[in-house]
């Protein structure tokens, strides 16, 4: 019997939130930092944030390494911060927790999110790169029996792969689904998914991880006609790498998309304004420049100069800033100021440090 989405994670998944992916906090040695990996779970807390995805890319999916060893450890901090946190809060937060590899692993990862109080799995298909629709699709169905599963349309720039019109439209009949995040940076195959979620009719909730289009995919109306009439679909939250850093003002953002799509007046100026701006401090954060090989460690760097982070280490070594990402990064930070949250930060960083 497949472990079915509570009815009130489901709702407040369906209402829309901020989901950062969770980042990991490394000392000098590469090791586990488990204060800062604390403190950065108590900031998205305390920022607003109405979820948290922990052991996805962001986490970086070496934590998987059984020479590493941190999987389970960092989902462990995780949870207990966060059964912190629900202690003082009026709704619980959204656990997502990431998922990969071979049936047989990601199996194995969806049983211990399950044993560990998560309440879905962030469903990456990365490793099946050979693998046709039919062999995806029983292997989400595998999945989806040991736990509520996340459909994660990866960017291929990080190791994504192409996934048909004809897998998400088969996906989206899967009884235990409880999400879509779309990530593939590509506004076509965006489409494809939003398409297959209409024609389903099936109420499916659809996030963004676009994370070169947030304040767009959060306002766009997706409308198509099924057979006859005209459904409308539309992406009610973000489930974001770019979100994990600069959050508090993330989560002032959503709030506004979230007012602006039920009124009637149309998009503001600043908003759209906004959405360029954010566009542009994406690609300095992620390092599109370079094909996004710094986008782990351009994260850090921001989390560095907020105190959150020690320093930009990631497991790999090789895995650091892109060349000239720093001046990137310093540029979008003078440019937009009003994006940053750094006077948050130094105000909550003691408390979020403490033991």
């Amino acid at each position: 019997m497949a472990n079915k989405l509570d009815s009130r994670i489901g709702q407040l998944l369906a209402n829309g939130t901020v989901i950062p992916a969770h980042p990991l906090a490394l000392t000098a040695e590469r090791r586990l930092d488990e204060r800062r990996q604390r403190a950065l779970t108590r900031y998205y807390v305390a920022a607003g944030a109405g979820g948290l995805a922990v052991g996805v890319h962001t986490t970086q999916f070496a934590i998987r390494d059984p020479r590493i060893g941190l999987f389970a450890p960092v989902l462990k901090l995780a949870a207990e911060e966060m059964d912190r946190a629900d202690l003082a809060r009026p709704d619980p937060l959204v656990r997502i927790g990431g998922i990969c590899g071979d049936t047989a692993q990601a199996v194995r990862e969806a049983g211990l999110l399950a044993e560990l109080g998560y309440h879905a799995g962030l469903l990456s298909l990365a490793a099946l790169k050979d693998a046709d629709d039919d062999a995806l699709l029983r292997h989400c169905h595998s999945v989806a029996e040991a736990i509520p599963i996340i459909g994660f349309y990866l960017q291929a720039s990080v190791g994504g792969r192409r996934l048909s019109f004809r897998f998400w439209r088969k996906f989206v009949e899967i009884e235990n689904v409880a999400a879509i995040k779309i990530a593939p940076f590509n506004r076509y195959q965006t489409l494809d998914v939003m398409r297959a979620v209409a024609e389903s009719k099936r109420p499916i909730t659809l996030y963004t991880g676009n994370d070169d289009n947030i304040v767009m995919d959060l306002l766009t109306p997706y409308r198509f006609s099924v057979d006859g009439r005209q459904r409308e679909v539309r992406m009610v939250g973000g489930l974001l790498g770019h979100w994990a850093v600069w959050t508090r003002s993330a989560v002032e953002l959503f709030r506004n998309c979230q007012a602006t799509t039920r009124n009637t007046e149309g998009v503001s100026k600043e908003l759209l304004r906004a959405s360029v701006e954010i566009i542009d401090a994406n690609a300095a954060f992620f390092d599109a420049a370079n094909h996004f090989a710094g986008c782990i460690a351009g994260l850090h760097e921001v989390l560095r100069r907020q105190g959150l982070l020690e320093g930009i280490w990631c497991l790999d070594p090789r895995e650091t800033l892109g060349p000239g990402q720093k001046e990137e990064i310093d540029r979008v930070y003078a440019a937009y100021p009003h994006l940053n949250d750094d006077e948050f930060v130094r105000q909550g960083l003691p408390l979020w440090l403490a033991p």
